[in-house]
């Protein structure tokens, strides 16, 4: 054989070679394609892991008496592995499948113990290594279903797996629900408290380990997250429970009963600018209310006559009028318009009366003939007041005043004598209070907070104090004389009707306006503002306060409308706080014998008969006491918890029932209002734990 074929041999044998061994590789790459590609896929999802975030829980948020407003509670969505090490032979799983669908029906009461059967079954048989059980399970339950059958194998290899997730609830429902607020992906920077202060709520969030099955689906590697989240910090709010419960309730009453569009109420202590109560309700539907936007400090309206405040402070502090000058009431002609009291004319009388009884023309005259040619001097009083300007709040939404001044395009002729009754201009409830509660802080005027303090695992991370805006407003004599005219409202004038109690005093200013349109101005359609905004007790202001009904039916004016709320809450929070009226005559309380009591805890009563001097009812050793109407009066008998029995509530308030029959732990339904009356389970009857019992209050 020459060289060149001993060459070409050797080439085309190598090439061969060469043509075989691509062949080879061709058809085992269809092999691993086409015939064993389930299972190499399977295989590669299985080793896919990744971290994801876990989490953190989120900080509480507090009322200023220690309840809990909003706090975040785990919840659970349980899905199963169902080729968990302890499970994976057909043998365990076949004799107690079975058992662990009757036990889930059993507790979730939504399918029967077959379908449950079936559905572990048909999982069993697609190979699902995280099959949804259920979503929305609370720590309790999840304690129950861990002893089931197949789960209480082990806590790895029984097959449950428990993905948690934290819900935010608030346990007082609707109380206080717009401030507190809410944070969630559609809001950008969250609602009321929630949003503000998320950064300190949120928490840091942790690490996880996920490892992907096959489906795509990732499940944790291990129940525990590898990086621990951090918790949320709590926020401690100035929000007095029991004072918003009596504003929210007081309000939607005459909502209610005036067939209103909205309305607000906010209470205000005047030393420290703390906001104890905020209530908005709109109108939903026909007799209902709910919370749908913060009036209080979003609502930008005209304030109508509360405003009148402002105009007598200018005129009082520059000098240009006393309270005992005489001026006309009734009507005031301008070029072009006439402006009128809508009570008719009172005739001639001073100043303090034009106040007192809400003069328009009066106060339109005054401030016309006083700034007329030099209206910014008049100005110059609200923009030091700093009335033009946000209160700079802790919580979002707050709306930007609007008061105009002679260099506005929009000045014209009316603007000044309207101004002076509160036209024009643009205020929201919570700007409006602020500046009468500087009135009741002796001319001190401090900006409202909704938080006091930020704290982590019980120790304070930042304190808030209010920020103070102007240290005096006006001058001590405008003060005392401003003071006297506001009393004046309620004990001779406007307010006296529907806002004067006798027991202690009140200060404030009834005011009506009627709402402009947005686009038709206010000949469209008639709507009025119906406010009052006042302090109490008039002579030691403890707490300030504005009540604003809008567009209510059937009666418009300020005293009416809005007069009985702020009676109402007043009366109830004045009754509420002993210290307020320790130096009520006695004649007012009485000393002729115990009065009538409710059945409830002992100490609480012993300390509000000490505090009025009456004699001890018994020296018991109960934490909770019962009455017995006899023949002889009342009996006080004690009232001994017992595991597993009923508790007598007869004759107590709804918080003392609630939390006997809570500790007992019974699921109640509450009817009525008052005292318990009747009871559906009979005192003394055993009971297991998540039972229902109806009370029903008269």
């Amino acid at each position: 054989m020459n060289i060149r074929a001993n060459i070409l041999l050797r080439v085309y044998l190598a090439f061969g070679l060469i043509v075989l061994f691509a062949f080879a590789v061709f058809l085992r790459l269809g092999q691993v394609q086409f015939v064993q590609g389930k299972k190499w896929k399977a295989m590669a999802d299985s080793l896919s892991t990744r971290y994801v975030n876990v989490e953190a829980t989120r900080g509480n948020i507090y009322s200023n008496d220690g309840s809990l407003l909003a706090t975040s509670v785990p919840e659970y969505e349980l899905r199963m592995d169902m080729f968990a090490g302890g499970i994976a032979d057909d043998k365990i799983f076949n004799e107690k499948v079975d058992s662990l669908g009757f036990k889930l029906s059993q507790i979730f009461n939504d399918k029967t113990p077959k379908d449950y059967a079936r559905m572990l079954r048909k999982g069993r048989q697609d190979s699902a290594r995280y099959l949804l059980i259920h979503r929305k399970v609370g720590y309790a339950d999840l304690k129950t279903i861990r002893t089931f059958p197949l789960y209480n194998i082990g806590k790895f290899s029984g097959g449950l797996i428990a993905v948690q997730q934290n819900k935010r609830i608030l346990p007082f429902q609707a109380l206080a629900a717009r401030t507190i607020g809410y944070k969630n992906e559609n809001v950008k920077n969250g609602v009321g408290l929630e949003g503000a202060y998320n950064e300190y709520i949120n928490g840091e969030t942790g690490k996880r380990l996920m490892q992907r099955i096959a489906g795509g689906v990732y499940i944790p590697v291990n129940e525990e997250a590898e990086v621990a989240p951090k918790d949320g910090a709590d926020i401690i709010s100035t929000i007095d429970i029991n004072m918003q419960d009596l504003a929210q309730s007081a309000l939607e009453k005459q909502l209610i009963k005036y067939e209103a569009d909205h309305g607000a109420v906010i209470v205000m202590e005047v030393a420290t600018g703390e906001i104890r109560a905020v209530a908005n309700f709109s109108k939903v539907e026909e007799g209902v209310y709910k919370e749908k936007f913060n009036y209080a400090i979003a609502g930008n309206q005209d304030p109508g006559s509360t405003f009148k405040l402002a105009s007598y402070m200018a005129l009082l502090e520059d000098k240009l009028v006393d309270t005992n000058m005489l001026v006309g009431t009734g009507n005031y002609k301008i070029p072009g318009h006439m402006i009128k009291d809508s009570h008719g004319s009172i005739g001639v009388v001073t100043v303090k009366k034009a106040f007192e009884q809400s003069s328009n023309a009066a106060i339109a005259y005054l401030i016309n003939s006083r700034y007329g040619d030099n209206p910014k001097r008049f100005t110059d009083h609200l923009y030091d007041w700093h009335l033009n300007e946000k209160l700079g709040l802790q919580i979002p939404g707050e709306a930007k005043p609007v008061i105009k001044n002679p260099s506005n395009k929009s000045w014209g002729k009316m603007t000044l004598p309207q101004m002076a009754y509160g036209y024009e201009m643009q205020l929201t409830p919570l700007k409006m209070l602020s500046f009468y509660n500087a009135v009741a802080n002796n001319g001190r005027y401090v900006a409202p907070i909704f938080v006091k303090e930020i704290r982590r695992l019980g120790n304070p991370v930042e304190q808030f104090k209010a920020r103070v805006i102007n240290e005096q407003i006006c001058s001590d004599v405008t003060l005392s004389k401003i003071k006297k005219m506001l009393e004046g409202v309620v004990t001779e004038g406007s307010g006296k009707q529907y806002v004067r109690n006798p027991l202690y005093r009140i200060a404030g200013k009834t005011g009506t306006a009627q709402v402009a349109d947005a686009n038709k101005g206010y000949k469209a359609k008639k709507q009025y503002q119906a406010s009052f905004v006042g302090y109490f007790p008039a002579d030691k202001p403890k707490y300030s306060m504005i009540v604003v009904i809008n567009d209510p039916k059937g009666g418009y004016y300020g005293a009416l409308v809005s007069g009985p709320v702020f009676r109402e809450v007043a009366d109830r929070i004045y009754a509420s706080d002993m210290q307020m009226y320790n130096d009520m005559p006695t004649r007012l309380v009485g000393n002729t014998g115990n009065p009538p009591t409710k059945a409830g805890q002992s100490k609480a009563t012993q300390k509000v008969y000490k505090a009025f001097g009456f004699k001890p009812l018994f020296a018991s050793k109960s934490e909770y006491y019962n009455i017995i109407d006899t023949s002889a009066g009342a009996v006080f008998q004690e009232n001994t918890e017992k595991r597993g029995v009923m508790p007598n509530v007869a004759g107590m308030g709804l918080k003392d029932a609630l939390y006997l029959l809570g500790n007992a732990g019974l699921k109640t339904k509450v009817a009525g209002s008052g005292r318990v009356i009747s009871q559906s389970i009979a005192a003394g009857t055993r009971v297991g734990k998540g039972l229902g019992v109806q009370i029903e209050l008269n």
